[in-house]
């Protein structure tokens, strides 16, 4: 774990979510969207449902390669309910699917792939461009009309130089968490990945998101490897095209490189 100082930020809750007693879990206020504090950023409730995805059933030797996100509709600031099972049992794949709910009703939906680690003799393939390197400390990071005492706050953003948020992409951010998911716990690498993959977009702004409505429907995240640590690294860009949709794609890195990859498909249609 880095010892490096993290800069001042806004006072946070010690989490994103805590754990009820009875099997929900409460969300803070550090899991709200730049959009509404009354919804949340997708990151943190996608890695909530990661968590029982690698918890359910899990097998030494095993790990989730695989997880599909499919959003709903907006996660609110509430309490949330997640439940598990196992599509296909197998003894080399399995095929999971989550559900997370607020007040009974689905908001959002995940199948995960968990498979058995590939041998020690598996060549290092890389097929991305190197990542950049980390930079030093920066300020936190602003958006533009956004709500900013939420998950904004709660990553700490070093963006390449001159670059943030309100840059048109492709872009290039190293991010880590300020707070664990799960109040108590520590972070695992898949819940890491899953509470950073949905910023991916973000990074990569080159649609007009605040004259049209531009807003992913979905995350994929697909990890060849464990990440190792605290930070990751998101370079990203969007396509986009007449009578099509958006799509955002982006590489993931840790510090000792590539490893894996963040789609995302974007609604492009103008607000009613």
């Amino acid at each position: 774990m880095s010892t490096e100082p993290v800069p001042a930020a806004p006072s946070l809750p010690d989490s994103f979510y805590r754990e009820l007693a009875d099997g929900s879990f409460e969300s803070t206020s550090a899991t709200a969207g730049p959009w509404s504090p009354k919804t949340q950023h997708a990151g943190p409730p996608s890695a909530l449902v990661g968590r029982a995805l690698e918890r359910h059933g899990a097998r030494a030797g095993s790990r989730i390669a695989r997880v599909t996100v499919e959003l709903l509709r907006p996660v609110p600031v509430a309490d949330l309910r997640v439940e598990v099972r196992t599509v296909r049992a197998g003894g080399r794949v399995e095929l999971l699917e989550g559900e997370l709910t607020a007040d009974g009703e689905p908001v959002l939906l995940a199948r995960a792939w968990r498979m058995v680690a590939s041998p020690a003799g598996t060549p290092a393939l890389r097929h991305g461009p190197a990542a950049p390197p980390k930079p030093g400390p920066q300020v936190p990071q602003t958006m533009t009309g956004a709500h900013l005492d939420g998950y904004v706050s709660a990553m700490e953003w070093r963006f390449e130089h001159g670059r943030s948020f309100d840059s048109l992409g492709p872009g290039t951010v190293w991010a880590r968490q300020r707070i664990p998911l799960v109040a108590g716990e520590q972070d695992t690498p898949l819940r890491r990945a899953l509470t950073l993959a949905d910023s991916s977009w973000a990074v990569a702004f080159e649609l007009d998101h605040r004259e049209g409505l531009v807003i992913n429907t979905d995350v994929t995240l697909a990890l060849h490897r464990d990440p190792v640590g605290e930070w990751l690294c998101l370079r990203s860009e969007t396509a986009a095209s007449p009578a099509g949709s958006g799509l955002a794609t982006g590489l993931m890195y840790d510090e000792s490189g590539d490893c894996g990859r963040v789609l995302q498909t974007l609604l492009v249609t103008e607000r009613r």
